[in-house]
């Protein structure tokens, strides 16, 4: 097939792949790749609307909605069109990843005695005591526990310390994610406003006291999607008034190896100056490497740490051992310390690539903070924009859709805010595209669509 059709044998076995996935062929190992039987019937069609009941029949005592809304997550995960440029991805190109350092540290990784094995619960030791050390303080590698991947650690750790049912305050704006994983373990996410210096003290006491909130989930560190970092003198007040509240605070240390190369230095996370176990700490090593190299730490102090392990055990068993060796070798490799120096370099030159863009081609929008870490940038449409001046009624959302028709896909800033937003916002990244090059291209074409959606407001919704 390769010389019949003059196609590289990656082409081929892709094209065997999807018609084994439609059922046109079936493949068999060491003989070969062979048509598939004609089905001579079609079988009957099910019915299957007996399921609307059953999955929304919850008795008069439940008053949390069943249904799960993963569309603020997608949004982040799905792959754009061919030939549209990638602004609303939360993930870094291929061209930034550590690709071959990956690859190495996998090969070397799978030929470790045991590798293929059963690893502790809690996950390898030598891994446990990197990430302790990486957060610093007090925090020893018995309080650390090895999980799949952010998203699956936020939500252990919501199940850990919120009954269904109760409060749980988030700030605002925040990442959907967060927003969809504490609808669906059935909390109610209640905002507390972010400003350029973080969560509000004041405003987080009010919710507390109005809720009686047993916890809260921040990003100190790089918010997503403000970022915003918490202030030096708010960093304790944020400890003391959960502890008053007798609340946990769940810090989402999720970006702090994707740190600019003109920032400063780095304020310590949350958990390392908390002797109370106040904080349940989740950092990852995803976002600075790969979607798929989904490797996170759980880290907590007192009795809420075997509540952790318990559920992480019983939704999961463990972290693939190959995979948890993986990381080891990789950040244990000369790799690792000169992927991250780069990797900081490249983010700042896109930064500054994409908000030099913005102000030659975009002044309109409004740039409340330039971050020092993180991949993204957030802005604020003008006045009006939001509901029925500039862009008529759909607002955020006619000018994606008129972006994704000019090639260029963004992610709108509803979904961030889990009540009603105070302005019209975007979210631009810049780190899931090729280079600075389209990076220029792409808010060039989200200029034409700026443009559109401003004159057609109700044809660009």
């Amino acid at each position: 097939m390769v010389e019949r059709f003059r196609v590289s044998p990656v082409t081929v076995s892709r094209a065997l792949a999807q018609l084994a996935a439609e059922g046109l062929v079936v493949t068999r190992p060491g003989a070969g790749a062979f048509r598939a039987r004609p089905h001579t019937a079609e079988s009957p069609a099910g019915d299957t609307s007996w399921q609307e009941v059953a999955l929304s029949a919850d008795g008069a005592a439940d008053l949390v909605p069943r249904t799960v809304d993963a569309s603020g997550v997608t949004v982040s995960l799905a792959v754009p069109p061919p030939g549209v440029l990638e602004f609303n991805g939360g993930y870094l190109h291929p061209s930034l990843q550590p690709e071959r350092a990956m690859a190495a540290a996998l090969a070397r990784a799978g030929r470790r005695p045991g590798a293929w094995g059963r690893p502790p619960l809690e996950g390898l030791p030598e891994l446990r005591e990197w990430f302790a050390r990486g957060i610093g303080g007090a925090v020893t590698a018995a309080e650390v526990l090895i999980a799949a991947g952010g998203q699956s650690a936020l939500t252990t750790a919501l199940r850990a310390v919120a009954p269904p049912g109760a409060p749980v305050l988030v700030e605002s704006p925040t990442y959907p994610g967060m927003l969809a994983l504490a609808r669906a373990a059935g909390l109610r996410p209640v905002p507390v406003p972010v400003d350029p210096d973080g969560v509000r003290p004041d405003l987080l006491a009010d919710a507390f006291h109005a809720t009686g909130a047993r916890v809260f989930v921040c990003q100190p560190l790089f918010q997503n999607p403000t970022g915003a970092v918490l202030a030096p003198a708010r960093r304790a007040e944020v400890l003391r008034i959960a502890r008053e509240a007798g609340a946990f605070v769940v810090e989402d240390d999720f970006v702090r190896r994707l740190v600019h190369a003109d920032a400063g230095p780095l304020p310590r996370p949350l958990a390392a100056d908390d002797p109370d176990g106040v904080v349940v700490h989740v950092g990852s090593l995803t976002k600075a490497t790969s979607p798929s190299f989904r490797v996170c730490a759980l880290a907590a102090h007192g009795p809420v740490l075997e509540r952790l392990r318990a559920i992480q055990v019983v939704d999961s068993f463990f972290v693939p051992r190959p995979l948890q060796e993986a990381a080891l070798e990789l950040v244990g490799s000369p790799a690792w310390p000169r992927h991250l120096r780069a990797l900081s370099a490249a983010l700042k030159t896109r930064r500054d690539a994409m908000t030099g863009a913005l102000a030659r081609h975009l002044p309109e929008l409004v740039l409340p903070h330039i971050p020092s870490g993180g991949y993204h940038l957030w802005l604020r449409l003008p006045d009006g924009t939001g509901g029925t001046q500039a862009f008529g009624s759909g607002g955020e959302a006619a000018l994606a859709a008129a972006a994704l028709r000019a090639g260029v896909a963004l992610t709108p800033g509803r979904p961030y805010f889990s009540a009603e937003p105070p302005a019209a916002h975007v979210r631009l990244s810049f780190a899931a595209v090729a280079g600075t090059g389209e990076i220029t291209e792409g808010v060039r074409r989200l200029r034409t669509a700026y443009d559109e959606a401003v004159r057609d407001p109700d044809e660009a919704g």
